[in-house]
């Protein structure tokens, strides 16, 4: 029997890559964005929904609603899930902490704290409920999860906080065979990094070109945080393009 996953923000990037590879794979995915276009997009590349086994739901993550009527649907069509890329995010241009707003900071937790505690939590109540019990929760954090950027404390306080969501969903699914692992990504290329090649901001105040990798490496590395059975977990991963500034930065 085919297992099953859910991609959130898929319509793109590396949601979208990880989706068509998951699929490739061999799982049932279904694809969750707020862009139904994109999404249907997306399940073109892999051969179309249904009979193929893509199933697209629209759904704004930060929305509890939402997502509670998204699980609904898996449960519903798949019977059970086995895996979530919980890879939703959103960002905002680079801010001095001094001129940020309340609304630019409250976009970027709306989406990448809690709409990812949303999922996380509606795939871990599935999976207790589930027979057999247990699957694999995979949070995307971020290389700034580790060293923020310039002007970038919304995103950077979300992928921190990320973690620690990780490190409890992790201890408090043992019970009932909930295994939570995050990947942090560097530099990986999409939409989110084509400014890169111009330059960006660096910690010594200089605008500097950066590296980029090809988004495949990390949608592969996805499925095989996916594939391991629950006995075993990649509690933490980074992969990130080989020369980008992360490693001896500061």
């Amino acid at each position: 029997m085919a297992k099953t996953a859910l991609v959130t923000g898929a319509s793109s990037g590396i949601g979208k890559a990880a989706a068509l590879a998951l699929h490739k794979a061999g799982y049932k995915v279904a694809i969750c964005g707020r862009r139904e276009d994109a999404l249907k997009a997306t399940a073109a590349e892999a051969g179309g929904q249904g009979a193929q086994g893509l199933l697209t739901l629209p759904c704004d993550v930060s929305d509890p609603a939402a997502v509670e009527a998204m699980f609904a649907t898996i449960e519903k069509e798949f019977g059970r899930l086995d895996v979530i890329f919980n890879n939703a995010g959103t960002n905002v241009p680079a801010t001095n902490f001094g001129d940020l707003t309340w609304s630019a900071w409250k976009k970027v937790i709306d989406v990448n704290l809690n709409g990812m505690f949303l999922c996380a939590s509606g795939a871990f109540k599935l999976m207790q409920r589930q027979q057999p019990q247990g699957g694999r929760i995979i949070n995307n954090g971020s290389i700034s999860a580790h060293v923020p950027r310039p002007g970038s404390a919304p995103y950077t306080s979300s992928k921190h906080a990320v973690t620690g969501l990780t490190r409890s969903i992790s201890l408090d699914g043992r019970p009932y065979d909930i295994a939570c692992g995050q990947i942090d990504i560097g530099n990986a290329a999409s939409h989110m990094t084509e400014r890169m090649g111009a330059g960006v901001p660096q910690a010594d105040g200089s605008i500097k070109p950066e590296p980029t990798m090809d988004v495949q490496h990390v949608a592969d590395a996805v499925v095989h945080m996916a594939d391991l059975p629950l006995e075993a977990n990649v509690q933490f991963m980074t992969i990130m393009s080989t020369k980008m500034p992360f490693i001896g930065r500061g």
